[in-house]
Order: structure tokens, then sequence, then C-alpha cells
């Protein structure tokens, strides 16, 4: 008993004699606000596909919010020629937008999506369905991209 006595006291004496160090609390430093990444617009680009008598032809701008805005034309050899405006965005290497062109008197809008690759772009194609007077893809993730209908970057008309 004598020695559980003499245990529970020195146990006792260790907790008392400890003392407690308070530490400082953390010292939070605000680091500086990132600056907004800045893109620039990239100005006017055009391009131009032209095989077998087919002229496809695509000048459009991006603002620094990729949006995009513009114009197509599309001159299929038998089929009547069709332009129109394009608005858009860009989504890092894709074009996506709303065409809306007059062809055989109708006016119609039709989505169209390009994929930029080395100074050019492919035109996308799939499914679509047809609602509320506007064409669209059913999956844009099933898109392909067809090197036929590559347009290649050529000098804007001045």
């Amino acid at each position: 008993m004598k020695k559980a006595l003499a245990l529970t006291i020195m146990i006792l004496s260790v907790f008392i004699s400890c003392k407690k160090e308070t530490l400082p609390p953390p010292q939070i430093t605000p680091s500086a606000p990132k600056e907004a990444e800045l893109v620039e617009p990239a100005g006017d680009q055009c391009y131009a596909s032209r095989l077998n008598g087919n002229i496809v032809a695509l000048s459009f701008n991006v603002n620094s919010h990729q949006e995009v805005n513009g114009k197509l034309s599309y001159n299929i050899t038998g089929k009547d020629k069709n332009e129109g405006t394009l608005i858009g965005n860009m989504k890092g290497d894709t074009l996506i937008a709303d065409y809306t062109f007059i062809s055989e008197g109708v006016s119609s809008v039709r989505e169209v999506v390009f994929l930029q690759r080395e100074g050019t772009l492919i035109e996308g194609y799939g499914d679509v369905v047809d609602a509320n007077d506007k064409v669209t893809f059913k999956d844009k993730k099933k898109l392909k991209f067809d090197a036929k209908n590559t347009l290649t970057k050529v000098d804007c008309p001045q």
C-alpha cells in the first residue's frame, strides 16, 4: 500500500510540476491576390477549304472572354450557297457556335463545332436533333472530326 501511495504521489508531482507552455497563436500572413489572367483577343482569324469545287470560308474574332463572332459560308457544288453569322465560344481548342444562315430564302440555325489543330480547323459532324427551330448535336462527345472537313488558315481579306 505504501508503494502505491508513493507511486501516486510521484505521478501527481510530475503532473503538477509540468508547466503548460503556451505558444503564441500561429501567424497567418495573407498572400497577395493573384492577378487575373488576361487573355488577349486573338483578332480576326480566317480559314478556308477549297476541294473539288466546294468552298467553305470562315472568318471570326475571339474576344478576351473567349466569345466568338464571325461569318461562315458554304458553297457546295450542286447545292444552294448558304452564308451567315457565327456566334459562340472557344472552349480550349474547340469552337462551338450557332450558325445562323439563309438558304433557299429560309433562315435557319445550326450548331457547328470546329476543332483547332496546328493552323487548321476541322469541322465536326455527328447525330443531330431539331428542336425549337435549331439543329444541334445530340452528343458533342461523340462528334467525329474527319480530315476531309479541314479548313486551313488563310490571310483575311482587307
